[in-house]
């Protein structure tokens, strides 16, 4: 942990951020736990903290984004950072240079944190052979989504209390609080999987919180889930169903997911037209899940096709609350990563 700072950190053992499927539950308990000191630390926005002073955060984004660059930018500064961003479009990228010279050059200017989204699955995996700081991923192709997976449980874990009579509740002492779970929670993501990194990661996280989670989409975009759900790869149980109204029965929570047009090749949906009449969701689709069911969508949104308008901005909607709780997730991750050191 860099000197100076007013936070001490617990001890963290990964020197890198490359998905959550190495986290065990009582890492995420730490990690929203860092989250929460922060986000009461930097409640006042003029407040700056100096847990990274002196830390050199480079942003390597070669694609676009907004929720996930900006914030990232926002929690490094919030630390007292050094933070720099470069896009692929503005560096020598465009003339060729590999990713492997880009993250070269950076270390030698000085670069000791590199948050890293890339159109490719895996790349983030290849940098730490050549790069002697952190890692984050900020999402690779269609494979993770880390930070996203951990603001989502983390806005979960402020939306939804433990259950009463829960496991968790349970062993509570009198007047002790109760430890936090989703167990006796279900929780329904819906949409293109097939192409979410975000789903994937969420799988992970969600499960060691001990949800109830079902993966619902089209058949075409469900590809790999069915295995993955029939097998319990990794131990992480779920169910993957094209019936979205199984899904959202009684659902305590609904993650919409983006349909990525960009990715529809091969006729893999008949039209947006149809998607959103047979799985969009709407104010008259959620009247199967709970009646204070909480939506989400890790953004941008396509209203009207994947999420109605007045259910992205109803009352049961968590979507700013994802956008705001990202900062402090982000500021967790890189202090904890900093405090892990250098060595793994």
């Amino acid at each position: 942990m860099s000197a100076g700072s007013a936070i001490d950190l617990p001890t963290w053992r990964h020197r890198h951020l490359l998905d959550v499927d190495r986290l065990t539950w009582p890492e995420l308990e730490t990690l929203m736990a860092v989250a929460d000191r922060f986000a009461t630390a930097t409640a006042d926005p003029a407040t700056k903290l100096d847990v990274l002073r002196g830390v050199n955060v480079t942003i390597l984004f070669y694609e676009a984004s907004t929720r996930t660059r900006v914030s990232f930018e926002i929690a490094a500064k919030k630390l007292g950072a050094d933070v720099v961003s470069v896009t692929a479009t503005g560096s020598s990228v465009t003339k060729g240079e590999s990713l492997i010279d880009t993250v070269r050059t950076l270390e030698a200017t000085g670069t000791r944190m590199l948050v890293m989204r890339h159109a490719t699955s895996g790349a983030p995996y290849l940098v730490p052979a050549i790069f002697g700081g952190n890692v984050i991923n900020g999402g690779d192709g269609w494979h993770a989504h880390p930070t996203q997976a951990l603001l989502d449980l983390y806005t979960l874990r402020e939306a939804l209390p433990a259950p009463v009579g829960s496991e968790a509740g349970s062993k509570a002492g009198p007047g002790a609080e109760a430890a936090w779970s989703l167990r006796g929670r279900k929780v329904a993501i819906v949409g293109d999987l097939l192409h979410s990194r975000v789903a994937r990661s969420n799988l992970w996280t969600l499960t060691a919180a001990g949800a109830d989670v079902w993966a619902c989409g089209p058949s075409t975009l469900l590809r790999g889930f069915e295995a993955w759900a029939a097998t319990g790869a990794g131990g992480r149980h779920f169910t993957a169903t094209s019936d979205v109204d199984a899904a959202i029965r009684d659902a305590d929570a609904v993650m919409t997911l983006r349909i990525q047009k960009e990715r529809m090749a091969g006729g893999l949906l008949p039209s947006l037209r149809e998607y959103a009449a047979t799985y969009g969701i709407t104010r008259e689709r959620l009247r199967g899940a709970k009646p204070d069911v909480l939506v989400m969508h890790p953004g941008p949104m396509n209203e009207g096709v994947e999420i109605a308008p007045d259910v992205a901005e109803g009352p049961g909607s968590l979507i700013t609350s994802q956008v705001h709780n990202g900062i402090a997730i982000r500021m967790a991750v890189l202090a904890l990563l900093d405090a892990a050191g250098p060595v793994a």
